[in-house]
């Protein structure tokens, strides 16, 4: 009894070995760099005005780099990119309840008018 138990441990064990992605240091220095370049393009961003494009052209430009920093961080950092379908699910939840969440601000803050605050 005690050896078909083993025997379904080590069959078990051999199983979820290769279920693991090792990611290699050359690919996490490069995302290292794409997020150090990404902190030193919005440190400019910041720095330069681009209101002469549009109004919140900065604002846009940083968010958009924010966001291409985010997804590196997720795919690689946190491994979503080698997981099952149901952690992509999950990401994808985060950034959807995310986004109703900004919805929900934004429609708060424009709906405001710009008056005086007065006690």
């Amino acid at each position: 009894m005690a050896e078909h138990i083993s025997e379904n441990h080590d069959e078990h064990s051999h199983h979820t070995e290769g279920e693991h992605h090792i990611v290699s240091i050359p690919l996490y220095l490069m995302v290292f760099a794409v997020l150090v370049v990404g902190t030193i393009l919005t440190y400019f961003t910041a720095q330069w005005d681009l209101d002469w494009i549009f109004p919140g052209a900065n604002t846009l430009l940083a968010l958009l780099i924010a966001f291409t920093k985010m997804m590196f961080v997720i795919l690689f950092f946190m491994h979503v990119k080698y997981s099952s379908k149901l952690i992509w699910l999950t990401a994808i939840a985060g950034f959807f309840w995310l986004a109703i969440m900004f919805a929900f601000t934004m429609q708060d803050y424009l709906t405001r008018s710009a008056g005086v605050f007065t006690r």
